[in-house]
């Protein structure tokens, strides 16, 4: 299934945080918090401004970003958690991160 994001809305994947801490110890996933950054899967057009016009995303799929704890609707997408956010909510972009490679 093919999902397009209307408006400013944005598709976020989460990032898997590190399971094991610096000294070895192993977390439980339901002990874990869910992690703040994730890697945008897709945009939409953009919001439109007070004059009608298509104001364009700053973000683009590909990119990881920061994003607050509490920001996004969950969603399942063909299996997989997502999360459907306004662009407003995503704090920034991270520079410099390589995609995990895939499985």
């Amino acid at each position: 299934m093919k999902f397009r994001p209307l408006g400013d809305r944005v598709v976020v994947r989460r990032v898997k945080e590190e399971q094991k801490t610096a000294g070895g110890i192993i977390i439980p996933e339901t002990a874990q918090e869910k992690p703040q950054e994730g890697e945008v899967i897709a945009v939409g057009p953009g919001a439109l401004d007070d004059t009608g016009k298509r104001v364009v995303p700053e973000v683009k799929p590909g990119e990881f970003v920061l994003f607050g704890k509490w920001s996004g609707t969950e969603v399942k997408i063909d299996g997989e958690d997502l999360l459907i956010m306004k662009e407003s909510d995503i704090m920034g972009i991270v520079e410099g991160r390589k995609p995990a490679a895939k499985k």
